[in-house]
C-alpha cells in the first residue's frame, strides 16, 4: 500500500508551508565521492565497497552524521528508536547497521523505523531495499515517481510515504521538518530540519566548498537550486549545524560562500550567453580565478560550465 499525507504512521503529520516559516535560534572529504552518474539506484559489487569504513559525528545527545561512501547520512538515535536520512550504496547497508547498533542505547532494536530520502539518487537511496523490508521510506511525490519506474528495485525500496510541500515527524523529544522548496537538485529535493536540535540536513541541495551536481534531466534547475539555497539562508539561525549531502560538516557560513559561488556563476554565464558567446569560447576562457579550485572528480570545471550554458541558455 502506498500511503500519502493523508494518511500516515504514528509520529508523522503533514506539513504544508507556502514557504519556509522563520526557525527560532534554539530550534533550527568530500566524504564519498559520487561514485556514479546519480542517474538511477546502484547495485554495485561488494568489492567495490570492501575497505568503505561508515564513521559517525555525534551532533547532539540524538542527533549523528554518518559518513562512508556517497551521500552524507543524518540520524536521530533515542527512545523511540533510529530514523534514517538517506542510506548510501546497497552493499553498505549492513556496515550501516553495525555502526547504527554501535550508536544506540538499545542495539537490538537499533534498525531504523523510518527512512528519509532527500532525493531519488542511487548514492542516497541504495540502502532502501535493505531498510524499507522494516521500516518506513519517506520521500517527495517525485522520488517515488522516478524510483518506481526503475523495474530492477523491488518493493521495498520504494517511498511508502509521499508529501507534497512536507510533514513533521515527531520522533525522540524532536520534530523534524521535512521540508520541499520545488526543483534545484532534482525535482524532488528535501531538507530536513531538527527543530530542537538546531541541525539540518541538506541533501544535494549543498556540496560543500565544490561545484554542485544539478540533474537537469531529473528535474533539478540551476537557478531553482539558488533561490532554494537563498530560502535556506533566510530562515537559518546563525548557529546551525548543517549536514551537506557531500562533504565535512558545516555553518552557515560555508552555505552563505557556496550562495556566492552560485549567484557568481549564474551572472557570469549570463553575461556571457548575452554577448552569445559559443559555449566553446567560453569554456576556452574558463570559470573565473576564484573558483578554479571547486571543480572535483565528478562535477569538474567543464560539467559545470556545461550545466550553466545549458540550462541558462534555454531560460532567455
Amino acid at each position: 500500500m502506498i500511503f500519502t499525507t493523508s494518511s500516515v504512521p504514528k509520529h508523522l503529520t503533514t506539513y504544508l508551508p507556502s514557504k519556509l516559516q522563520r526557525i527560532p535560534a534554539k530550534a533550527l572529504a568530500l566524504t564519498g565521492l559520487l561514485l556514479c552518474a546519480m542517474n538511477c539506484p546502484v547495485q554495485a559489487d561488494d568489492d567495490r565497497f570492501k575497505d568503505v569504513k561508515i564513521s559517525s559525528t555525534k551532533l547532539t545527545e540524538t542527533v549523528y552524521l554518518f559518513t562512508g561512501s556517497g551521500g552524507n547520512i543524518g540520524v536521530s538515535s533515542g527512545e523511540d528508536g533510529v530514523l534514517i536520512i538517506d542510506d548510501q550504496f546497497a552493499p553498505l547497508a549492513d556496515k550501516i547497521s553495525a555502526q547504527l547498533a554501535s550508536i544506540h542505547k538499545h542495539p537490538s532494536s537499533s534498525q531504523p523505523k523510518y527512512i528519509v530520502n532527500t532525493h531519488y539518487h542511487g548514492d542516497h537511496t541504495g540502502g532502501n531495499a535493505h531498510f524499507g523490508q522494516r521500516g518506513t521510506i519517506l520521500a517527495h511525490h517525485n522520488v517515488l515517481k522516478r524510483l518506481s519506474s526503475n523495474d530492477k528495485l523491488s518493493k521495498s525500496a520504494l517511498p511508502v510515504v509521499t508529501y507534497d510541500e512536507g510533514i513533521h515527524i515527531h520522533f525522540n523529544n524532536d520534530t523534524l521538518k521535512v521540508i520541499h522548496l520545488g526543483p534545484g537538485h532534482t525535482d524532488g529535493d528535501s531538507v530536513v530540519h531538527w527543530q530542537n536540535s538546531n541541525v539540518i540536513h541538506m541533501g544535494d541541495l549543498y556540496f560543500k566548498d565544490r561545484f554542485p551536481y544539478v540533474d537537469l534531466k531529473g528535474g533539478g534547475s540551476v537557478i531553482g537550486y539558488r533561490d532554494n539555497i537563498a530560502e535556506v539562508l533566510r530562515v537559518l539561525p546563525d548557529d546551525i549545524q548543517i549536514i551537506p549531502g557531500h562533504g565535512d560538516l558545516a555553518t552557515k557560513s560555508d552555505l552563505r560562500k557556496f550562495k556566492h559561488m552560485l549567484d557568481d556563476s549564474i551572472n557570469w554565464m549570463n553575461e556571457h550567453i548575452r554577448e552569445e558567446k559559443s559555449i566553446e569560447t567560453i569554456q576556452a576562457a574558463g570559470m573565473p580565478e576564484k573558483y578554479k579550485d571547486w571543480g572535483w572528480r565528478f562535477i569538474t570545471e567543464k560539467k559545470w560550465i556545461d550545466t550553466l550554458y545549458q540550462d541558462l541558455s534555454q531560460a532567455k
